[in-house]
């Protein structure tokens, strides 16, 4: 076969199921589901499965629009660095316009669809989490300041509110505890995963911690927020959302979150590059699970509540 009829079959490449799949953020997309979902059914108010079904699936859609117009924006960086090369718009499987067209619909589906399902609070709060992930994070702090993980973490962290707000039709401050749960999680948790990619931010020209701050500052950073973050974790065991199990699991995640974040910290470069960074991307696993895990503790002990089990009382 010539090199010009393999071009010719480039060019005409059809986008498949899976490649616009793919511009949703799938691994993004499931903790955006398992935290509504939870935020949903830890609310004092109890919620018909068909409806609580039809919203989960309504946030998922969102989230992944979010995820769609984030590559679009993205593409020219996620062309540069390793880990995002694969992505359907650098590899050439989808194009920059199908992707816009394709997050904006289901956008405005999600949306106005969350709003008709269920109340107008949850769909106000999903139409922010796409604006502030897609506009205020990937347009506007992603490029512009090293803490664009710090504030754009809140795009994240949104999610149980709206599934919160689905059951009760508004905020309360146990919604915000979840929130802000994830809101301290997620700079140790991407800051880690910046120190073992090391080149690809700065190659992309992405001002992460790592690139202005330098790899030093950012072992301390991580500790820093780790710390914070134990207090905040621990102390929601103390609310209407918490309980005995949720605390015990809670203080052993936070020790041991504590101590990878110390084992960072004490690390230097040349001790990371001799071990392949072992130490930083076991934190940065650790991390996915001290996430799930709090989130299933509070999802446990909401549980044991409906058996006269759980909580405080």
């Amino acid at each position: 076969m010539s090199d010009t009829s393999i071009d010719s079959k480039l060019d005409t490449h059809e986008a498949q199921f899976g490649d616009y799949f793919a511009l949703l953020k799938p691994r993004v997309m499931s903790l955006v589901v398992f935290t509504a979902l939870v935020g949903l059914l830890a609310a004092p108010v109890s919620v018909h499965p068909l409806l609580a079904f039809s919203a989960i699936l309504f946030i998922a859609i969102g989230g992944g629009a979010s995820g769609a117009l984030n590559m679009w924006w993205d593409a020219d960086i996620d062309r540069i660095m390793r880990r995002t090369q694969s992505r359907p718009i650098p590899s050439g499987r989808i194009t920059e316009g199908e992707a816009f067209a394709f997050g904006m619909f289901l956008s405005a589906f999600s949306v106005i669809m969350l709003g008709l399902a269920t109340n107008y609070i949850a769909a106000g709060l999903l139409a922010f989490t796409i604006f502030f992930y897609v506009v205020i994070y990937s347009m506007w702090l992603k490029r512009w300041t090293p803490q664009n993980i710090v504030i754009g973490g809140a795009a994240g962290a949104f999610p149980p509110m709206i599934g919160w707000a689905v059951a009760t039709g508004g905020i309360a401050p146990e919604s915000v505890l979840m929130f802000t749960l994830i809101f301290m999680w997620t700079p140790p948790h991407f800051w880690a995963l910046a120190l073992f990619m090391k080149s690809d931010y700065r190659d992309a020209g992405v001002p992460m911690l790592t690139v202005t701050h330098g790899r030093k500052s950012t072992r301390r950073h991580i500790l820093a927020y780790t710390i914070l973050l134990a207090p905040i974790a621990i102390g929601t065991g103390f609310t209407s959302i918490g309980g005995p199990l949720y605390l015990a699991v809670s203080i052993l995640l936070n020790l041991a979150f504590l101590k990878g974040a110390w084992n960072i910290w004490r690390r230097d470069e040349a001790q990371a590059d001799a071990d392949g960074y072992k130490v930083e991307k076991r934190f940065f696993t650790l991390s996915l699970v001290y996430l799930f895990a709090h989130f299933l503790a509070i999802l446990a002990e909401k549980t044991l509540a409906l058996y006269g089990l759980g909580g405080w009382t």
